[in-house]
């Protein structure tokens, strides 16, 4: 196999970030330095950390009906695979910057986009700063801390300089050819706009299939050299706006076989305004007909995704680093694909709060499922435990490692997931007049295994409660109901609880001191 293509050499930091520059290298051990351990390299597993973008639980291993994903369906009967995983903030910088970091964003201070945690906490170890620091080596291929995707396609985005011993960058042709030929509901617009394009070019041109291609050679230096294990993180940036794939991909799934989902109005009667806050204006322009072609785009993108991940699995199987490796893959949030009337993310329903979780370690179960509700916050203290890397001691999350050992253990009990509304929802019982506008209030929402309750401004912006025995797609918001006040008011408890446990020792969120804004080149205007 080729080496990569040569990386251009790094643009320096804008002076707007040169604070965040030297706070980083004030605070943080240099990155070249790491502290071996004792254990010899060959005792030590490898991780392997693949990690979609958008995407849901659309996945044959899921019971997807429709969506075909042969390589990831192969890696769940390798492994467990948790059914009801969840992310910690249903956007892609407040979610990455929660899992590597093993804090929730109450912690982290990253409530939005274009923020990384070393703003408001640069002292933090990140799990991968943790296994260099163990004696890994560490490398980056494509996104893992969040990217403005499509623009920021090809440079290291918003990333942690002090996780990586590499990294690689490389820009398909969808990113530096294909812009002009996507089509989106506002021309022009992609990254947070519905969007997408069945490209006439093969895999292997596309980001997806060139960043496939450079973690194989990853693997290969590697297999090579095995003075040190591994930690190779592989963030591919599908099924993110745009959609955009090989042609091929979207011939498996015919335009007029995708679902639409019905009966929109009557599932909002119940819900309180802040849970449809994310939906966006331009949304209203779509017909049937644009909607499922926005699901054959999304479908489609996940079956090239998979087509990727299914040659690295294959690299580390020819290689013969399988055996010693233990592979994670999940993704940063869930997506919604019209239910409840939404689109994207940002809601905290099961189709934006949840995500897929496969996790195939050495020794522990093999093709099993894992019912116990967890989060993306869990997989630092399960991958050090794993790996015997010293942890910091205040992680949030629990490890999932007696689940891997026995699928039916029960864990904590619960997964918490929060968003933020910017404002313009008036508290329920109170007049326009003395509504809440432009007040910003947070949402939370704790799944258990049989229920979801969410509250809105701790309960004064509404609350929601879904049976999910009975009620799999939470089309009938049961709060309130007399009948469930019991149940009600039992996780309202288990809720408010939780969220206490979500800040940091002395109970404040940091706060990312004012005109520290990072702002990323990109690589093509």
């Amino acid at each position: 196999m080729k080496p990569p293509r040569k990386m251009p050499c790094a643009t320096p930091f804008p002076t707007a970030t040169m604070t965040l520059m030297t706070r980083l290298l004030a605070t943080v051990t240099m990155a070249a330095v790491f502290v071996v351990s004792a254990s010899p390299a060959a005792t030590r597993p490898n991780v392997l950390l693949l990690m979609a973008d958008d995407l849901n639980n659309s996945l044959g291993c899921y019971g997807h009906p429709l969506v075909k994903t042969p390589n990831l369906d192969r890696l769940a009967a390798r492994g467990v695979r948790f059914q009801n995983a969840n992310c910690q903030f249903p956007l892609c910088g407040p979610s990455r910057n929660s899992m590597l970091t093993g804090l929730y964003p109450n912690s982290t201070g990253i409530l939005t986009n274009s923020q990384l945690f070393r703003q408001a906490i640069p002292s933090a170890v990140s799990l991968p700063q943790a296994f260099r620091r163990g004696g890994y080596f560490a490398a980056r291929v494509g996104k893992l801390y969040h990217y403005g995707v499509p623009n920021s396609i090809g440079t290291n985005g918003h990333d942690d300089p002090v996780s990586w011993e590499l990294e690689l960058n490389p820009a398909g042709c969808d990113r530096l050819l294909e812009h002009p030929d996507i089509f989106s509901l506002i021309p022009g617009n992609f990254g947070g706009t519905l969007s997408w394009h069945a490209s006439p070019r093969p895999d292997e041109k596309h980001t997806d299939g060139l960043q496939a291609r450079d973690a194989e050679w990853v693997l290969e230096r590697c297999a090579r050299d095995k003075d040190r294990p591994f930690f190779l993180a592989l963030g591919f940036f599908r099924p993110h706006t745009p959609y955009v794939s090989p042609e091929k991909w979207f011939k498996g799934y015919p335009v007029a076989d995708m679902p639409v989902v019905t009966d929109v109005k009557e599932d909002q009667a119940d819900l309180p305004a802040p849970a449809l806050g994310s939906y966006k204006k331009e949304q209203d322009r779509l017909t049937d007909g644009l909607r499922r072609q926005t699901v054959q785009a999304y479908f489609a993108a996940i079956s090239f995704m998979d087509a990727q991940a299914g040659k690295v699995l294959d690299a580390l199987d020819r290689l013969g680093l399988a055996e010693n490796t233990i592979v994670v893959f999940t993704s940063d949030h869930g997506y919604h694909l019209g239910e409840h009337g939404l689109w994207q993310k940002q809601s905290i329903f099961e189709e934006s709060a949840r995500v897929p979780l496969l996790i195939a370690a050495p020794g522990m179960k093999k093709g099993a499922v894992a019912p116990a509700p967890v989060g993306l916050i869990d997989l630092y203290p399960t991958l050090a435990e794993l790996c015997g890397v010293h942890a910091p001691a205040n992680l949030q999350g629990q490890s999932l490692v007696p689940m891997l050992k026995d699928p039916d253990a029960k864990g904590r009990g619960w997964a918490l997931s929060q968003v933020v509304r910017g404002g313009g929802f008036k508290r329920q019982g109170a007049s326009a007049a003395t509504g809440d506008k432009g007040r910003r209030i947070i949402g939370y929402s704790l799944r258990t295994e049989h229920w979801r309750y969410t509250e809105w401004d701790e309960g004064k912006a509404g609350q929601e409660l879904y049976d999910h025995e009975n009620d799999p797609k939470e089309l009938t918001n049961l709060a309130g109901k007399p009948e469930h006040a019991a149940a009600q008011a039992r996780l309202a408890a288990r809720l408010q609880a939780a969220v206490k446990t979500t800040f940091p020792a002395d109970g404040k969120t940091p706060v990312i001191p004012e005109g520290n804004v990072m702002h990323m080149p990109l690589l093509v205007e």
